[in-house]
């Protein structure tokens, strides 16, 4: 009895092994090759459960996700200036073709890195090497970085993989140069300064000189307005005096004398020359005899 229950026992062990080595899954971001004797029998490219031969059939997966490579250290490349400019990129990769991709290297992703290095790398330089540093650096860099992608990818598709994307994240000069450099973009900003300065101050003496132009106009043309309009109303005040002083001309004589005497002493030590006799005591003198004549 008990010699049956080990046998069977051994039984359920030995068939969960054969079945774990028969059963195998793939998830859905891997890709999965199928070996038999050394040979690449399936590519799996669905997520699933599946089954293998045990003991002649291995599994090799690769991931299917989009992977990055990074530069370890920026490349230094050349512009169509013969100036040395540091570039710091990132490719953004992934395998299409599981096959093909371990013919090419292997399934190895070292050697794969190192094969899609040496191509953009390449690229870039070629590039660069036609194109000036403003260029690169804000005129043409998404026109260079599609261009890239594009001639990465031809070359890429020969080892089973895709180029997604290649981006340039930083283009620095190096610093034996970038002093000099520095020190140029400095004196160009200065002399553009001053320039704009100079300009700026040219345009604002010719609007100063326009704007005395016209105010000297503008004073003119009212102090003449105003003259006009001052002569005419002398001219309207003495036609009305004129006109009712004719009515009574001693009266009107009598009228201008009290303003004389008014204006003459105005002031308690304001002193005037004049002789007893002159025409300027005349009501003076008429209204003192007639006071005269009162009193008798």
């Amino acid at each position: 009895m008990r010699a049956s229950v080990n046998f069977l026992a051994a039984v359920v062990v030995t068939a969960l092994v054969v079945l774990g080595a028969t059963i195998f899954t793939v998830d859905q971001r891997q890709h999965a090759i199928v070996f038999q004797l050394g040979e690449v029998r399936d590519v799996i490219d669905e997520p699933g459960l599946y089954f293998k031969w045990p003991l002649i059939q291995n599994v090799r997966y690769f991931d299917k996700r989009i992977l990055t490579l990074d530069a370890a250290e920026p490349e230094r490349f050349i512009t169509s200036e013969k100036t040395n400019v540091l570039v710091d990129s990132f490719t953004k990769w992934r395998i299409i073709d599981p096959k093909l991709y371990y013919i090419s290297v292997a399934g190895d992703e070292s050697r794969a890195k190192t094969r899609l290095s040496q191509t953009v790398n390449a690229g870039l330089r070629e590039e660069f090497g036609k194109r000036t540093v403003h260029d690169v650096v804000s005129g043409e860099r998404d026109q260079l970085m599609e261009l890239m992608r594009e001639k990465a990818d031809l070359d890429a598709r020969k080892i089973g993989v895709q180029i997604v994307d290649v981006r340039v994240k930083r283009v620095e000069l190096p610093s034996d140069v970038s002093e000099s450099v520095y020190r140029r973009m400095d004196a160009e900003r200065k002399r553009v300064a001053n320039e704009l300065r100079s300009q700026g101050a040219a345009d604002a003496e010719k609007i100063r000189a326009d704007a005395d132009k016209q105010r000297e106009v503008i004073v003119a043309e009212a102090y003449r307005d105003a003259q006009k309009m001052k002569g005419e109303g002398d001219a309207k005040a003495a036609a009305t005096y004129a006109q009712a002083f004719q009515r009574n001309p001693e009266f009107y004589a009598f009228y201008r004398s009290l303003e004389a005497y008014r204006n003459s002493f105005n002031g308690k030590s304001d002193v005037i020359v004049v002789e007893p006799s002159s025409d300027f005591f005349k009501y003076m003198k008429s209204i003192g005899r007639g006071g005269d004549n009162t009193a008798k």
